[in-house]
């Protein structure tokens, strides 16, 4: 859920709705966590928060609260301002990513020979390694040893260091397209409005 770049009417709009969704989920069972939030710029208001929803219906429930989210209700920074409709941007999005294990029984090692330079030793015997790494798909060949049993080590390396840089950059790639949801902020048109109780705090 996020704020966008709108007014501070817009963060403090934002942490009314989300306490509406987390007591509205607890009345269908369900949990949520706050994984990260950031704070406004006035005590109690949010510019951005990512929640959490787990439980059985998450996904349905999650859905009624996703698109432009709108909190009914007169400015409490500015009594001059006419504006009561102060509005927010909620929208599914990968929290995590899963890692990929490393293990050495998911590669395949071959030996072989490799062209090039090198001198005779190389290509007399096969102490070229081809290691692929079965479920990422992954293939290095490693010559540069004339041993077998080294190469093979190097391989090892190669793979699971290409591996963990694949999750680093799938990881930067989560984080971005959570951030570019903060520009997606559409004004009007709601898929949801949600007021103050009559009684009850949020005025």
């Amino acid at each position: 859920m996020t704020a966008g770049r709108g007014p501070q009417e817009c963060a403090w709009a934002l942490a009314r709705l989300l306490s509406r969704l987390e007591a509205e989920a607890a009345r269908q069972n369900l949990t949520t966590h706050r994984v990260e939030t950031v704070p406004g710029d006035r005590p109690g208001t949010h510019r951005s928060v990512l929640v959490r929803i787990a439980g059985p219906g998450a996904e349905v429930f999650a859905a009624s609260w996703t698109g432009t989210l709108c909190w009914q209700a007169p400015s409490p920074y500015r009594s001059e301002t006419g504006r009561k409709n102060w509005y927010v941007t909620a929208r599914p999005c990968q929290v995590d990513t899963p890692r990929t294990g490393f293990s050495e029984s998911d590669v395949d090692i071959v030996a072989c020979r490799t062209g090039g330079p090198g001198g005779q030793h190389r290509n007399k015997a096969s102490t070229a390694v081809r290691a692929t790494h079965r479920p990422s798909g992954i293939v290095v060949v490693v010559d540069t040893e004339r041993q077998f049993s080294l190469n093979r080590g190097i391989a090892m390396r190669r793979l699971r260091q290409r591996i963990e840089y694949g999750d680093e950059a799938s990881g930067r790639a989560v984080i971005t397209a959570r951030w570019r949801i903060h520009d997606e902020l559409e004004r009007g048109n709601p898929t949801r409005i949600e007021r103050p109780e009559t009684s009850g705090p949020g005025h």
